[in-house]
């Protein structure tokens, strides 16, 4: 029935038929051009940006490919809107993906194959998908004169899938006159369909991101024999110190979106959200069934061990031995985090950020988060828009310190057992035709309507 009403609901305003093939076909070509990155500055995204910049330029876009390393290249292009005094609008989307081993995947993940109306290949999730969509909009504007209210910036990004400083680390701090104007963005990891049951369909749009803490240990210690007795192993230490912080429980602390997340999906549940509820929210957790998946990670600092390295000889002791931990910190919770690995690690084993980026925050109540909440349900009059925090995160950081602020806005209506969220980074990454096709005409009607009185 969506399926037929969104069809209906197609006016003279809305894409046209052309959109929905080149859809699918840019995110095809896109996702078979190879833009692995692997991280410490190995990747090549230039190809990709040089197909974005053509199918812009092609449609009439001005379009500049803007490099911070050789190959590491991103694309930006500005549309003007018909309102000058109206704040810029950012839409943002990187190029980069993560490694992909052909041998585990049921097709090359970099065939872009379509199959039963399904495109597969690494980015087809995460987020070659949503810069296809981006493009076909745009383009299916240029062709019927159209101008949004609000200036309207592209950014196509390298990089997103490691630290960022290719990509939108380097465009904030070397071309932060690009995204003048510009109060609010939109990217990846939200307004996709999850099933929470056979008759309830969840959008869940990001209005927020735990910070990253990616972390450095190292532990000193008296190198020696492996036969001799040594009170002061580094090995040991730092073995210690990683037993604490994997078993630690963090302290729920609830931000205004994990709030308003919590009170919208009890809603849904007929299940009360009081302040007792919320004081015991794992009890809460338990009555939101499969829903809770969308909260759960995000109402706690989180910190696992992931990497270890020591010594280089059984027989010999190291004299120091280092790990890593991936920490993740709600808006508010830095501080104790940081006080929380102080007391973890011990007096024995110093620690330091490896790579750090704040957590975000943004409102739910801004005209922008109610315009996304109607172009979603307008296509699919059965759509329940609730807020949610990603538990990582994206290039919003970075454009938060232009004070841009970030929301999660990739729409795709996915169908029962599909999990959207496994295929982030996951085997057999792929995206249905349909979705993509739902995608444009609801990212097509919110950009329209965005920036226009009451986001209306």
């Amino acid at each position: 029935m969506a399926e037929r009403t969104a069809e209906r609901d197609v006016r003279h305003d809305a894409v046209d038929a052309r959109a929905l093939d080149e859809v699918v076909t840019f995110t095809s070509d896109l996702i078979r051009i190879d833009t692995t990155n692997r991280g410490g500055g190995d990747g090549n995204e230039r190809p990709a940006a040089e197909y974005v910049a053509r199918q812009l330029s092609d449609a009439g876009i001005e379009a500049q490919i803007v490099e911070s390393a050789p190959g590491r290249a991103n694309v930006l292009a500005r549309i003007a809107g018909s309102d000058p005094a109206a704040d810029a609008l950012l839409v943002h989307g990187h190029l980069d993906v993560v490694p992909a081993e052909a041998a585990d995947w049921t097709v090359h993940p970099f065939s872009g194959e379509i199959r039963d109306g399904v495109v597969w290949g690494r980015g087809a999730i995460d987020m070659k998908n949503m810069d296809a969509m981006v493009l076909a909009t745009v383009r299916a504007w240029a062709r019927t004169g159209h101008r949004p209210t609000r200036d309207i910036v592209l950014a196509f990004t390298a990089d997103e899938e490691d630290s960022a400083s290719y990509g939108s680390g380097f465009l904030t701090e070397k071309h932060a006159d690009f995204f003048e104007g510009c109060t609010e963005g939109i990217s990846e990891s939200g307004a996709f369909t999850f099933h929470a049951s056979d008759d309830l369909r969840i959008y869940p749009v990001a209005a927020g991101e735990r910070g990253t803490a990616w972390l450095k240990l190292t532990a000193h210690g008296k190198a020696g024999h492996g036969s001799k007795v040594n009170r002061d192993n580094a090995v040991s230490r730092l073995a210690a110190a990683i037993a604490r912080i994997g078993e630690y429980d963090w302290p729920v602390r609830l931000t205004a979106t994990v709030t308003a997340a919590l009170t919208e999906l009890a809603a849904l549940y007929g299940v009360p959200a009081d302040q007792a509820a919320l004081d015991d929210v794992d009890t809460l957790l338990e009555r939101l069934g499969a829903a809770a998946d969308l909260v759960r990670p995000t109402v706690r600092n989180s910190a696992n061990p992931t990497m270890l390295q020591a010594g280089y000889k059984v027989n010999v002791i190291p004299g120091s031995a280092t790990a890593y931990v991936d920490g993740r910190m709600l808006p508010g919770a830095e501080d104790e985090f940081a006080a929380t690995m102080d007391r973890l690690t011990g007096p024995d084993v110093d620690w330091e950020f490896h790579h750090r980026e704040i957590p975000l925050q943004a409102p739910v109540d801004s005209p922008t988060y109610a315009a996304m909440r109607e172009s979603l349900e307008h296509f699919d009059p059965q759509a329940h828009v609730v807020p949610y925090c990603m538990s990582g995160g994206t290039d919003a950081k970075q454009f938060s310190r232009l004070g841009i602020t970030g929301y999660g806005f990739s729409p795709l209506r996915l169908p029962p057992g599909f999990d959207y969220q496994a295929l982030f980074h996951g085997v057999d990454e792929r995206v249905p035709v349909d979705a993509l096709h739902f995608g444009v005409h609801v990212l097509d009607r919110f950009l329209r309507a965005t920036g226009t009185e009451a986001g209306a």
